[in-house]
């Protein structure tokens, strides 16, 4: 997709751009990484990073459970972080005030791994709390098919000094929020998960298998080219989006914990739309309540 063809081109970087970028002031660049064991330990620093990086990027953990941009004490874990968790988070990888992030990714295993949410999942927070980032088109596998580098050496930063005043809570919905959109009907429920999940077809994320009910399904699979922030041209992803009529409605999108949902919401971002909130416990919180309702 050519940035010239999106409401919001600042959204996404091209490796030949990130390339022109690096090593300038004023830019951090983040790989969000994810490769997750069943207890959602991310090993990706060792298995991944460590064998080869965008030179001068910084590990950063979204991905683990309770990592750098979920908060540390909930239950569940993804859960939206507080302005001082995510200052610390971001002064450990070196960002300073005014920093320019670009959030990078590769899919480690296709399928599992899908680099395009932890990089929606990361710009979301941010964006949200007030930081200017975006993401890299393509990911690190794009970085690499278009003949840029990768490094094994360390990346050594000093601490920055970011601060986030922002909590970033208009773009968070909670189960309250979902029950109220659907009693009233004024706003959009999507599911963006797989059909054969959000049909019961598949094992849910929690006791209860199948969707919420009255939401519709969007996949956040079905917005991109391949699983590392390929996103679909400008004119497929109003086709995609479309029923979902973002002109008219403010938008809740869900997923299983809340990753996969922030794919739907970047892709209606790019697009102009901003009235979308993700539901923040999503499946994990909804499924173990058995007063609300699924289908």
């Amino acid at each position: 997709m050519s940035t010239n063809d999106i409401v919001d081109p600042a959204y996404l970087v091209e490796v030949d751009e990130l390339a022109a970028m690096l090593g300038r002031p004023g830019v951090r660049v983040l790989d969000v990484t994810a490769r997750l064991t069943a207890a959602l330990e991310n090993t990706a620093r060792t298995r991944c990073f460590d064998e080869g990086h965008i030179p001068g990027s910084v590990c950063f953990d979204v991905g683990s459970g309770h990592g750098v941009l979920s908060d540390p004490d909930h239950d569940l874990p993804w859960m939206w972080p507080s302005p001082d968790r995510v200052t610390g988070s971001l002064r450990a990888a070196g960002v300073d005030q005014g920093d320019r992030i670009v959030i990078v990714a590769s899919t480690p295993r296709p399928g599992v791994d899908a680099g395009t949410m932890w990089c929606t999942r990361a710009w979301r927070t941010l964006h949200h709390m007030g930081l200017d980032v975006a993401i890299l088109r393509g990911g690190i596998e794009g970085w690499v098919a278009a003949g840029h580098p990768l490094t094994t050496e360390a990346t050594v930063v000093e601490p920055g000094n970011v601060t986030v005043t922002s909590d970033g809570l208009h773009a968070r919905a909670t189960s309250g929020d979902v029950l109220t959109a659907l009693d009233d009907g004024a706003t959009c429920v999507v599911d963006a998960l797989s059909p054969a999940s959000y049909s019961g077809e598949e094992p849910g994320y929690g006791p209860r298998r199948g969707h919420i009910t009255g939401a519709v399904n969007i996949p956040g699979q079905s917005l991109i080219r391949s699983e590392t922030a390929d996103f679909i041209d400008a004119s497929a992803l109003t086709t995609a989006l479309s029923a979902l009529r973002p002109d008219e409605r403010p938008i809740i999108s869900y997923c299983g914990g809340a990753i996969a949902a922030t794919m739907v919401a970047f892709g209606l971002a790019l697009l102009g739309h901003n009235e979308v909130r993700v539901y923040d416990g999503s499946l994990m919180e909804w499924s173990r309540d058995p007063d609300l309702p699924m289908t």
